[in-house]
């Protein structure tokens, strides 16, 4: 006797032709609307996104975190699915979604695990999976918080969470080369909510942390199962952390 439960499915772009349709087709099964936030693409992401009958919004993009709330907010139903136009779900967690709508949402917000590809190679190693996720919630029990990159979905106090089956699909690189820019461009921005921190905490993140990463993901999460693959997935996690701290610290010194 229960109401299906309606769903919102949002997506926040900036020139993502090449991959907004792999995403909206991939959710049109369980979407009651698309709704998207769109920061002023030059290129067709939003007249592929209107091919799929997608409400559009336009917003200057201020950072992940804001620009994701005022997505969600933009939503007509209570239950939102938040989606990065470079991820699809696979048909496990589409026919898990369906299932919780058909029987109506029970939990406050919903977790997935996230399969990162580069190239067509899945990685389930490195550290880089399960990489679980909280995607769909109501929008009155959670919202995203962090500063420019890194924000995270936190939910009020007692909300009930429940995981689903299925993977995310995260296709994020080409190759090693993809992952070496954006991490590059995420440590940037990482540091500029780093350098406020003092010295000697930077500093100490700075030499301990990358070396700390590269142990960890590659011989306790794996890495060294995926080859060279690994071995470099491996390394530049490390760079990353290494740079996001020696870039808080030039930025705090050098400017």
């Amino acid at each position: 006797n229960c109401v299906m439960s309606k769903l919102s499915v949002v997506i926040i772009t900036l020139n993502e032709a090449k991959n907004i349709a792999r995403c909206m087709s991939s959710v049109q099964a369980v979407a009651d609307e698309i709704v998207v936030l769109d920061s002023f693409s030059t290129d067709e992401t939003v007249a592929i996104a209107q091919t799929f009958g997608a409400k559009i919004f336009q917003k200057k993009f201020e950072g992940f975190t804001q620009q994701k709330n005022v997505a969600a907010e933009k939503a007509t139903y209570d239950f939102v699915f938040s989606i990065d136009a470079d991820e699809a779900v696979s048909d496990e967690l589409l026919q898990a979604i369906k299932r919780e709508k058909e029987i109506g949402f029970g939990a406050d917000g919903y977790a997935m695990n996230r399969l990162n590809f580069i190239g067509e190679r899945e990685v389930r190693t490195s550290g880089l999976y399960p990489n679980t996720k909280i995607r769909i919630w109501n929008k009155a029990k959670g919202g995203w918080q962090g500063g420019f990159v890194h924000e995270r979905m936190v939910m009020n106090k007692n909300a009930r969470i429940k995981k689903l089956s299925g993977d995310l699909l995260h296709y994020s690189y080409k190759n090693t080369q993809e992952l070496i820019v954006q991490n590059t461009r995420f440590a940037v921005l990482a540091a500029q909510s780093l350098q406020h921190e003092n010295v000697v905490f930077l500093l100490f993140k700075l030499l301990l942390s990358a070396p700390f990463r590269f142990l960890k993901n590659y011989f306790l999460k794996l890495g060294f199962t995926d080859g060279l693959l690994g071995f470099s997935i491996c390394v530049l996690q490390a760079k990353y952390v290494y740079e996001k701290y020696w870039q808080a610290i030039r930025l705090k010194y050098f400017k």
